[in-house]
């Protein structure tokens, strides 16, 4: 009888500890997303303002990558990581200023919590530029007539995170959130770093991402 009741038990343990994680791992129902704001109006900061917060907390601009090893300040080195990807960069170096460095963390973060409040799948922002020399913003204005030579990008201090592309943490996941309900939750997540004075923002429309530029701490 004893030993009958010793299964029983373990037996209920057992079920109880599968109906706990069964309801843990439940994600929940999709809640609603939305932006309720205008990307243009909420996100235009001018190359102005960027440049001017740029030329205070970032590095003098460097001539070459060799240079950008000995910069006037220190710069981190920015990896793909668990809150954002960084993309094959053709004309930018992935080196921050440790402000920008910590800001981008912080969106990548952000970001994540954002959708996990959501009921949503996880995803990771994207970075498609960072640092840009000297020689880097010449090429890129022969590639690019709208590009700017005096760029913020040559500070340290700026970086852009793609609104039209993310990638999915666990593929496994079957719940796909489409690209614009992604931007909502990214420009929400902007927004509130921006109204709390942790950056200067300009939504590029054509280039497809958000223009960032970390401001003093």
């Amino acid at each position: 009888m004893k030993r009958m009741f010793n299964v029983m038990l373990s037996l209920t343990v057992i079920l109880s500890a599968a109906v706990f994680f069964s309801c843990e791992e439940k994600r929940g129902e999709l809640k609603k997303i939305w932006y309720d704001g205008s990307y243009n109006r909420d996100f235009n900061d001018l190359n102005d303002v960027h440049l001017s917060v740029a030329k205070k907390i970032g590095i003098a601009p460097v001539s070459s990558r060799e240079e950008a090893e000995h910069a006037s300040r220190d710069m981190v080195e920015i990896e793909t990581n668990d809150y954002y990807e960084v993309e094959e960069l053709t004309h930018s170096i992935p080196y921050l200023v440790p402000e920008a460095a910590t800001l981008l963390s912080d969106i990548g973060k952000n970001f994540q919590d954002s959708l996990r409040n959501l009921n949503a799948s996880l995803y990771k922002i994207k970075v498609t530029s960072v640092t840009r020399t000297v020689a880097d913003v010449k090429k890129l204005k022969r590639r690019n007539s709208n590009s700017s030579l005096n760029s913020a990008h040559q500070y340290g201090t700026t970086f852009d995170v793609s609104w039209a592309r993310y990638a999915k943490v666990d593929e496994k996941d079957t719940l796909t959130i489409d690209k614009d309900r992604l931007k909502m939750v990214l420009a929400s997540v902007l927004r509130d770093l921006r109204r709390a004075d942790r950056c200067y923002i300009k939504h590029e429309r054509k280039q497809g991402c958000f223009h960032i530029t970390a401001r003093e701490p």
